[in-house]
This record gives C-alpha cells, sequence and structure tokens, in this order.
C-alpha cells in the first residue's frame, strides 16, 4: 500500500516540477533563467520524483508503475488551473479521463 501511496507523491512532484519549469521560461533570455530559482527548485523536483521512482520500482511491475504514472495528467491540470490559472476544457478533460481509463484497464 505504502509503494502506491509513493507513486501518487511521485507523480504529483513530477508535475510541480513542470510548473516550475513553466515559471522560469517566463524569465528574458537564457541566462536571466540559470538564475532563477525556480529552474532549480523543478530541478530537484523531477530528481526527487526519479528516485521514488527507482525505489517503487523495486517492489511493483514496471507493468504496473508505468500506467499509473498517468495520474501525473491529472496534477498537470490541476496545478496548472489553480496557479497559472489555465482553462480546464471539457476536451482536456475527456483526453485525461481517456488516459487514466486506459491506464486502469492495463493495471487491472
Amino acid at each position: 500500500m505504502i509503494n502506491y501511496i509513493f507513486v501518487a507523491c511521485m507523480t504529483l512532484m513530477g508535475s510541480a516540477a513542470s510548473i516550475f519549469f513553466k515559471r522560469a521560461t517566463g524569465s528574458d533570455g537564457f541566462f536571466k533563467m540559470l538564475s532563477n530559482i525556480n529552474l532549480y527548485i523543478g530541478g530537484f523536483l523531477y530528481v526527487a520524483a526519479a528516485g521514488l521512482n527507482i525505489y517503487v520500482l523495486k517492489s511493483l511491475d514496471y507493468s504496473v508503475v508505468l500506467p499509473l504514472s498517468s495520474v501525473t495528467y491529472i496534477w498537470t491540470m490541476l496545478l496548472s488551473y489553480m496557479i497559472l490559472k489555465e482553462k480546464i476544457t471539457k476536451r482536456k478533460m475527456l483526453g485525461v479521463l481517456c488516459i487514466v481509463a486506459g491506464a486502469v484497464c492495463v493495471t487491472v
């Protein structure tokens, strides 16, 4: 059970990392971006998520972990709505639901 909690944390950290990277791209120019703290927070979160992924793969089958990582799309949609103020359309919701339904079919 704890491994599934780790998978949820891994996917949330990966999605949050993308949000920080998106914020870092708001810098003017490449060298300004290199001094943006958001770039490093995003990088840290990606490395931490990768570490969790490695840990979880020791206990769960790859054919289970990879489809479950599609939960990242849910986190991404929610975080982009809450933090970046992006719109969630019906089409986006349908797309994410299809991806998650496919993941459920593979893992069950």
